[in-house]
C-alpha cells in the first residue's frame, strides 16, 4: 500500500495494478484515487470499466488498443473479472508488452497467486493486497475521523464501538458518519451515544442469541429469533448465521485450548481480536463435543429444510429449542 500511495503522490505510474483482499473500503477508495490521478477531471470516454465477468478476452485487448480521445492516457478498470482465478489465456501476454498510453487497474476479492496472471501483474506492474484491519489500525482511523470534527472518544467505548460494528470498514464509516451528526458540538462520544445511534447488525443479534443460548435463557433467544423474523430476515439466512458462528466458536476454543493469545487466534481464525474476546466469553459455556453436536445440528436443520420435510421457520425455532437444551 506504501509503494502504491507513492506512486499516486508522485505520478510515477505502473502500467498495470492488481488491488485485491478482504478489505473493500480501503481498496476501492485506493482504486477511485489511482484513477483520478492517471484521469484527471472528467475522464471521459478514456476510461473503460469491466465489472464482473461477462466479457472476454478479446474485448479488452481491443479496448486497450483504442487510442485515447484527446489526453496521453487510456484507463481500463476491471473489477471483479475472475480472471485471476480462472485460467487466462490471452491477456497473461497481452501484459508483457503493453502501449506506453495504457494503463489497468484491476481490483479483486480473491486471487490465485499461481495463477498466470497473477504473475504477469506481479512482473509488469503492482499488486497490491489490501487485509482487514486490525483493532488498533481501526481504532486509530475511527479517531481521526472523530477528530476531524472536534470529537473525543474514549478508550473503553471506542472498543464497545467496534464491537458493535465489526470490522467491515465501509460499515464503521457509516456508523460514525451518523455519531458525528449525533454528537457535533458536544465535543465527546459516549456509550450511550452509540447504543442510540448505531444499528445493531443482524450478526451482532445472532451472537446473541447464542450468548442467551449458552445461559440457557430460551426464552430471550426465542424473542430475538421472533425479532429477526419481524424484521423480515429469512430463516434460512438465520440458520447460515448460527453455523457460522457456531463455527467460529469451535474454531476460537480449538485454538485457545491450544494455548494461543487472543491476537494469534485472531490471525489464525481471520478475525478482529475484539470478535475473539467475544468469543471466548461464551467458551467456558461449550465443550468442543457439544459445539461440534450444534454444528452438525446446524447442517441437519438445512438438509431438512432444503428437503422438505419441514417449513423454514419452524425448523429454525425447533433447533433453538434444542441448543438451549
Amino acid at each position: 500500500m506504501k509503494d502504491l500511495l507513492q506512486d499516486i503522490n508522485t505520478g510515477e505510474f505502473r502500467h498495470v495494478y492488481l488491488l485485491y483482499g478482504a478489505e473493500d473500503y480501503l481498496k476501492l477508495q485506493y482504486r477511485d484515487r489511482l484513477v483520478s490521478a492517471l484521469l484527471p477531471g472528467d475522464p471521459g470516454m478514456n476510461l473503460t470499466i469491466f465489472d464482473g465477468d461477462h466479457f472476454s478476452e478479446t474485448a479488452v485487448i481491443d479496448q486497450a488498443e483504442t487510442l485515447p480521445f484527446f489526453a496521453e492516457r487510456r484507463v481500463l478498470r476491471l473489477d471483479h473479472t475472475n480472471l485471476f482465478k480462472s485460467a487466462s489465456e490471452l491477456l497473461p501476454d497481452y501484459l508483457k508488452e503493453l502501449p506506453d498510453y495504457l494503463f489497468l487497474i484491476f481490483t479483486e476479492n480473491e486471487v490465485d497467486k499461481r495463477s498466470r496472471m497473477y504473475k504477469a501483474v506481479q512482473k509488469a506492474g503492482r499488486c497490491v493486497e489490501f487485509q482487514q484491519m486490525d483493532e488498533a489500525s481501526l481504532a486509530k482511523w475511527v479517531v481521526s475521523l472523530l477528530g476531524r470534527e472536534e470529537l473525543r472518544i474514549r478508550a473503553a467505548d471506542m472498543s464497545y464501538l467496534l464491537s458493535r460494528t465489526g470490522a467491515d470498514m465501509n460499515h464503521i464509516a457509516r456508523e460514525v458518519d451518523k455519531l458525528i451528526h449525533y454528537c457535533r458540538g458536544r465535543g465527546e462520544v459516549t456509550q450511550e451515544d452509540i447504543d442510540l445511534v448505531t444499528s445493531n447488525r443482524v450478526e451482532d443479534r445472532i451472537f446473541d442469541m447464542i450468548t442467551a443460548l449458552a445461559e440457557h435463557r430460551r426464552r430471550e433467544a426465542m424473542d430475538l429469533y421472533a425479532d429477526l423474523l419481524a424484521l423480515k430476515e429469512p430463516p434460512m439466512k438465520i440458520l447460515s448465521l448460527i453455523g457460522m458462528q457456531y463455527n467460529r466458536l469451535l474454531m476460537t476454543k480449538e485454538l485457545a485450548d491450544q494455548g494461543l493469545s487472543d491476537s494469534q487466534i485472531a490471525q489464525k481464525a481471520g478475525m478482529p481480536p475484539f470478535a475473539v474476546k467475544k468469543q471466548r466469553r461464551l467458551h467456558k459455556n461449550y465443550s468442543r463435543e457439544k459445539l461440534l453436536a450444534a454444528v452438525a445440528a446446524c447442517v441437519q436443520t438445512d438438509e431438512d429444510i432444503k428437503s422438505g420435510r419441514i417449513r423454514d421457520a419452524l425448523a429454525v425455532e425447533l433447533l433453538l429449542t434444542w441448543l438451549s437444551g
